[in-house]
Parts: structure tokens; sequence; C-alpha cells
């Protein structure tokens, strides 16, 4: 890793324009930067790390992922990982949670060809609600496809992480679960914006332990004026617990992307 310090091209979703590519060859809306610009452009900031979206690829044929290697060379950026932000691997119909699996195999042979060193898999969209996760036949199921994408990732020298987002891993210990059920070595993204409500501090505080990268989102609540002791707050949490991965920047309310993100960054500095 060339740097703690990262960002997730959702951050700058207003800015590249589209915000969900379906690669059908469709016109895009198109955006002040590219995502061939984007590697240059977090350069600047000194951010040497980055993340990307799966929807945010205009293309995904040879001659496009040459680009973009060729530009994160340029810039010095490591593309740590892309976020698949689709398909359920704990579907109910077994017919279509293939078909699911299949097509986040595929996005690992991208993320392979791009040179990632992860990618980030949602571990489902199956509700539980207050069930006891321990030994749930969802959380079997979505630890069991977790080790199966791992095994098929690790043929392409690709780590696969989940992170605390999405349905079924919106309590701490459903998390955990999971993760202790896995037979692979599966990583973690702490998302700070993911656990909501009086117990939001103790949630990340049981899972920090076992993460492996973190997303430090600040919550503005009013454009411009940032949820600073709540950050601090997070922050402070992965100080206690030792935390030594790469803290992507996030950002996804209204008001300047860059500028909030400049404001995150020099909050997030003081702990790297």
């Amino acid at each position: 890793m060339s740097s703690r310090l990262s960002i997730s091209s959702w951050s700058l979703h207003r800015t590249l324009g589209s915000i969900f590519h379906k690669l059908d060859d469709r016109e895009s809306e198109t955006g002040d930067i590219s995502l061939l610009d984007l590697p240059y452009r977090i350069a600047e900031k000194g951010i040497k790390t980055l993340e990307i979206c799966h929807f945010h690829f205009p293309r995904i044929d040879d001659d496009y992922i040459d680009q973009l290697r060729a530009a994160l060379d340029q810039a010095g950026v490591e593309l740590y990982s892309i976020l698949i932000d689709d398909w359920d691997i704990t579907h109910p119909d077994d017919d279509q949670r293939l078909k699911e699996l299949e097509n986040i195999e595929n996005w690992i042979d991208t993320a392979s060809k791009c040179g990632a060193s992860c990618v980030r898999v949602i571990a489902g969209m199956t509700d539980i609600g207050l069930e006891d996760p321990v030994d749930h036949p969802v959380t079997r199921q979505s630890a069991q496809n977790l080790d199966r994408l791992s095994i098929y990732a690790h043929q392409k020298s690709v780590h696969v992480i989940t992170e605390n987002f999405h349905k079924l891993t919106k309590r701490a210990d459903t998390v955990l679960a999971i993760l202790d059920q896995c037979q692979e070595n599966i990583g973690l993204c702490v998302d700070f914006g993911n656990f909501r409500g009086d117990e939001k501090y103790a949630e990340i505080a049981a899972i920090l332990p076992r993460a492996t990268s973190v997303h430090a989102k600040a919550n503005y609540p009013e454009v411009g004026q940032m949820e600073r002791i709540d950050f601090d707050q997070c922050l402070e949490l992965t100080r206690k617990f030792n935390f030594f991965g790469p803290y992507s920047l996030i950002f996804d309310s209204a008001g300047s992307e860059w500028n909030s993100l400049a404001e995150i960054q020099s909050v997030v500095e003081k702990y790297i």
C-alpha cells in the first residue's frame, strides 16, 4: 500500500458526472472530470490510494483498462479496491444467487486486470432482523459464498473484503458472525456512516479490531457544516484499536465535494 490516505470515487460522483454506468453503450452524462482524470486529480491533493465503485467504469474493455492503469501509474496512485456495489450472495432463489455470484466473479476478473489489490463484496442483502446471527442459515450462506469468491479471487491475485453495508450487516454481531464462519481470510471495511443510533460507537468498536480498511465518512447535516464531534469520536476509536490500514475519505452530502473532502482530509491526517 503506497499511502494510508485514500478516497472512494463515490465521494466525487457529482464531479464524475454519470452516477451509474450500465455498460450498455447509452449516452452518459459527462462531469467536470473523467474517471481517467481522477488519479492525477487526487494525487494533486496528496492522496495516493483510490477505490473505484464498479458503476463508475464507463467501459471495461482491455483498451480502457490499459488507459486506466497508465493513468494510475503516471499519477503514482495505487488502486486499492473496486467496490462491487450490486448483487446478493444471499439471494433466496438458488438460480438467481448463482447468477449474482457469476456477476461478482466477472468484476473480480476486471479488478485483476486493473491491478486492484482488493474487491469489496456486499455480504448480503437479506434482512434477518433481530434474529441471532450465530449459526443462522443466512449468515452461513454469506460466509460460504464469501469463501467461494475469495478462492476465485485468490487465483487472480485479488483479496476479498466485505463491509458493514446493506441489510444483512446492519448490526455488528452479524458482521462478526459472518467473519467467524469464513474459512478464508476475508477482509473488512468499516464504514463510519453505516451504523446509526445510540449504539453507533459501540457497534463500530466491536468490529474495528477486524478492520483492514476504513471508510472515513463525515456527516454534513448542513452544507459546509461537518459533525466534527461525531467524526472525531469515530477516528478516536481507530486510534484506540491501533488501526493501521487505509482511511478512505467518504463524502456524499450537499455542497462542494472537493472543499468538503479537503476538510475531511485535514481531520483524518491527524490520525495517520
